[in-house]
């Protein structure tokens, strides 16, 4: 598998030719601008991301729905990439569970080089096709798993050899990548490629590339969690109130839905152990907190289901 991996990249044109890697005219004297036309100059190139997503809008429904399907299957979201495209994958990875309540274990991040690659460089690792496989493979992936293999160049031979393997143990494959007929486009099953063109920096893909792929990440994770009933309307039902802030959200949308004063709506939240769909069922229906969570059991946990079958 890795060799037909380093073959197939052995053959793809030169780093220059890819989107990415071209010269921006619009910042070729940037070292002569002022602060201020910088900045311009950055919001200029910025506004062409949400462009550039509008055009993959389709193959990004397509695979939030592909998601939502398998984690109602019990599989797992994971995200495989390097350098700033991997860590935008962690970081997706590491809200979930407290916005959306489920286990860490249901969204993952892997990360070339590994968690140290957070915070220090290990551009290197993104170069090994083995590493990449064998990070996936430590995951026993099923067919009801999701890779999502991103990577600015969409030839990034960790997150080729992720997707490969995922491939074989008949899971989903996802790409996202800001180039398009890249490697990661003829191993994955939907391919997700906003062409934001050349970065203000030559070559320098933390920007615009990596505001695109953050933007499509949010667009997954989020659009896979509202399709699975995490939200009420466009409030956090789910949220876990693991502190201050939290908690006075979890508040904030009782509050908001049941129509409650502050401490009535505190009060409900501490019979019901500060679960947000239960204190909403229990204050909408009169039923006792057990009797909710049955409810709310009944309809796949999703409260809108559970409260329009009362």
């Amino acid at each position: 598998m890795a060799e037909e991996l380093q073959k197939n990249l052995a053959q793809e044109q030169l780093v220059t030719t890819l989107e990415t890697e071209k010269v921006n005219p619009a910042t070729t004297e940037i070292d002569r601008m002022s602060p201020l036309e910088i900045a311009q100059v950055m919001n200029a190139e910025d506004m062409k991301v949400a462009q550039a997503i509008q055009q993959e809008l389709p193959q990004i429904a397509r695979a939030i729905e592909a998601i939502a399907a398998r984690l109602r299957r019990d599989g797992r979201l994971i995200y495989v990439g390097a350098g700033t495209s991997g860590r935008l994958g962690v970081l997706d990875a590491a809200e979930c569970p407290p916005t959306f309540n489920i286990p860490a274990s249901q969204v993952i991040g892997l990360l070339a080089g590994g968690p140290i690659a957070q915070s220090q460089a290990q551009e290197d690792q993104e170069d090994s096709i083995e590493a990449g496989e064998a990070d996936v493979a430590a995951l026993n992936l099923t067919a009801n798993d999701v890779v999502v293999g991103v990577a600015a160049s969409g030839r990034t031979p960790y997150a080729l050899g992720a997707v490969a393997y995922a491939n074989a143990r008949g899971a989903l494959t996802i790409g996202i990548a800001c180039n398009r007929q890249s490697p990661l486009e003829q191993v994955v099953e939907i391919m997700i490629a906003p062409v934001v063109g050349a970065e203000v920096i030559t070559g320098s893909t933390r920007l615009k590339a990596g505001t695109a792929q953050k933007l499509v990440l949010n667009m997954l994770s989020t659009g896979s969690m509202v399709l699975l009933g995490k939200t009420f309307g466009n409030l956090m039902v789910d949220v876990q109130a693991t502190n201050l802030k939290l908690h006075q959200r979890a508040l904030k949308v009782v509050q908001t839905v049941t129509e409650l004063e502050r401490d009535a709506a505190e009060d409900l939240l501490q019979r019901t152990d500060g679960e947000v769909k239960t204190a909403i069922l229990v204050q909408k229906t009169g039923l006792r907190p057990e009797e909710a969570r049955v409810q709310l059991a009944t309809y796949g946990n999703v409260l809108r289901a559970a409260l329009d079958a009362m």
